[in-house]
């Protein structure tokens, strides 16, 4: 009762906050549109900004999904790299009006405030994305969305297992919540971030409390003595039991996806402010005419035979990777990425290039635990000058 009790309040003032900005920023524009990198700092609160754009993803998927016809092959290579390049030209034609946007800001504020309060709804509903399973790499890739209590949620999925089995999640919630009782430390402080929103619309903390219910404390819970009159539930939720050890899970039979390559900018340059992140993988050349398919099949080299080569590194690198790359290996500097790419793109060979990467890049980034994001930045050298 209380858990939906809070919901509720975070949901009216999501609702309030997002109607007095989208009134400041569209008041005297009515018609005006949001691209990609207004998205990225329409709002102070990094998070908030974060969760819309989590939420133009989910929109993007749900659009592809709808896509999919069963008289075609969705999952050959050809056709997957083409639906990768429409949607990388598309995801540079954001185009939110009011009546698209303010939605989508009132659920990102409630989020964030959620993520301050809730950090195990948030693991389940962010994370885990409300699924019955999930593997370590896509809640690796989901924690890109997450801003607050990162470190939290890092450390967490640095203990889990690297392999792609599925993992249940009541597992998974379980194991959260030890992880959180060990590390309460690293949770950050809800008043830091009610102090921010307070700045852009009167917010307590007592707001966010059902009626009558006291705002939780962090000292321990007093233990229940036997009595008269029946001793009310603390209003914190207690430490879990300890679970039992998780039950070994059988891999779904599913069909590859196809992951969305970007929900981002219109266009990104070096005055962008972060842009947009998320990884889709693509290693095929444009697809073949319907009539094509119908001809005899023709023999079909290797992946690296077949990648395309790209001009330049500026244009070959998706949204969702050029927000990766910033975050994961340009510690979120958005001019300091910009300015090496561009140095790439000037450099005549891929030797070159790569000794530029690994002797300057590397060493003045620390990107001696960043492997699986500096390889994909060489495999685009490779491409480049192929």
């Amino acid at each position: 009762m209380n858990d939906k009790d809070s919901t509720t309040l975070r949901e009216q003032y999501g609702r309030k906050l997002a109607a007095l900005l989208c009134d400041q920023h569209f008041g005297a524009r009515p018609t005006a549109t949001l691209d990609g990198p207004a998205v990225l700092r329409f709002t102070p609160i990094r998070q908030v900004n974060l969760f819309v754009v989590q939420q133009l993803l989910a929109q993007w998927t749900q659009e592809m999904a709808r896509l999919r016809s069963p008289y075609f092959d969705f999952e050959a290579e050809d056709v997957r790299t083409a639906l990768t390049q429409f949607m990388n030209v598309l995801s540079r034609r954001i185009k939110l009006s009011r009546s698209a946007f303010e939605p989508l800001l009132s659920r990102a504020v409630a989020d964030t405030l959620a993520a301050a309060q809730d950090p195990v709804g948030t693991l389940e509903a962010k994370l885990v994305n409300g699924q019955s399973t999930a593997t370590s790499a896509q809640l690796r890739d989901a924690l890109r969305y997450l801003d607050i209590n990162k470190p939290l949620y890092q450390g967490f999925l640095d203990t889990l297992p690297t392999d792609a089995a599925p993992l249940e999640r009541n597992t998974l919630v379980q194991q959260f919540q030890q992880h959180l009782a060990a590390n309460a430390a690293l949770q950050q402080p809800l008043n830091n971030l009610i102090t921010e929103f307070n700045a852009l619309l009167p917010l307590q903390e007592t707001d966010l409390q059902p009626t009558g219910i006291a705002a939780p404390t962090p000292t321990e819970p007093a233990q229940v003595q036997a009595a008269p009159m029946p001793v009310a539930a603390p209003a914190q939720t207690p430490l879990p039991p300890t679970p039992a050890p998780p039950k070994p899970v059988a891999p779904a039979e599913s069909a590859p996806e196809v992951k969305p390559a970007a929900v981002a900018s219109e266009k990104l340059n070096a005055d962008a402010v972060v842009p947009l992140y998320q990884k889709l993988k693509a290693s095929q050349p444009g697809g073949q005419t319907l009539s094509e398919t119908l001809r005899p099949e023709r023999p079909v080299g290797t992946l690296a035979e077949q990648a395309p080569k790209v001009e330049t590194l500026r244009e070959a690198i998706s949204i969702n990777q050029r927000f990766s790359f910033i975050n994961e290996l340009f510690e979120g500097e958005n001019m300091v990425y910009h300015a090496a790419i561009q140095h790439l793109d000037t450099l005549s060979d891929a030797e070159s290039a790569k000794r530029y990467v690994s002797e300057q890049l590397a060493s003045k980034h620390d990107w001696s635990r960043k492997e699986e994001h500096v390889n994909k930045l060489l495999k685009l050298i490779d491409r480049k000058f192929a």
